[in-house]
């Protein structure tokens, strides 16, 4: 089993996404220390003017002194409107129908006010809508019991080998974190996903890099962002 381990970001870039289809397995890491004013309750759309613009979603009890699935989202059914609004934005966008109804299909799936909930919920809903398989679970409701003091590159192989997985996939940007010796250990193979740039043209605006999932969405189509997901990624050795 390849596994990936993520926290739980909101409707974040494409590479997330490339990262979902290169595993067979999704962790939802939602156990560690919440960081404010991160990928968990905020990203970036393009701005009808120029540049881009945060879509994001306030948060009840944003602080440092609570685990990530304790996050507590302020109003959803007004961060769902607050998406909705700026998306409107871009009504003549070729896919600006079927991404406002993701977007809806996403938050009627909420059914408390977890921050963790909201984000897995639009991670799920974006991967039916590109056809990608979305086996996860979340990482909080393993029943691990994780040492005290743990260094951040050593959170992967204990999930992995309290799961049994056969090789890991972290993002290349993470590369500094991780001793491959740690997974040489525990016979699990580590693995980088190298994504490059997925570029499109949203006219009449500018492009940005880097923008969530859903602007690329907003201007491309379902098959041709999956087919590039795959295309677009390298999964190298340490």
């Amino acid at each position: 089993m390849k596994l990936g381990i993520m926290q739980p970001y909101f409707f974040p870039y494409a590479g997330h996404f490339a990262l979902i289809a290169a595993v067979d397995e999704w962790i939802v890491f939602d156990v560690t220390q919440y960081t404010p004013k991160t990928w968990m309750n905020r990203n970036r759309i393009l701005h009808p003017k120029e540049g881009w613009q945060y879509v994001s979603v306030p948060l009840a009890n944003s602080s440092i002194n609570i685990k990530t699935h304790e996050a507590r989202v302020l109003d959803v059914a007004a961060a769902r409107s607050s998406l909705l609004g700026k998306l409107s934005a871009f009504r003549q966008a070729p896919r600006y129908a079927q991404v406002k109804r993701l977007v809806e299909d996403a938050f009627a799936r909420v059914r408390t006010d977890s921050l963790c909930e909201l984000n897995t919920h639009a991670l799920a809903t974006v991967c039916e809508y590109l056809g990608l398989p979305f086996r996860h679970r979340l990482c909080s409701q393993l029943g691990l019991h994780f040492p005290a003091d743990m260094e951040p590159g050593q959170w992967a192989p204990f999930v992995c080998a309290a799961l049994g997985a056969s090789a890991y996939v972290n993002p290349a940007g993470g590369r500094e974190l991780f001793d491959p010796a740690d997974f040489a250990r525990i016979g699990v193979e580590l693995q980088f996903a190298e994504f490059d740039e997925l570029r499109y043209a949203p006219a009449p605006w500018r492009y940005e890099p880097h923008l969530s999932i859903l602007d690329v969405l907003l201007w491309n189509d379902a098959s041709q962002v999956a087919d590039a997901l795959r295309s677009h990624t390298q999964l190298c050795l340490p």
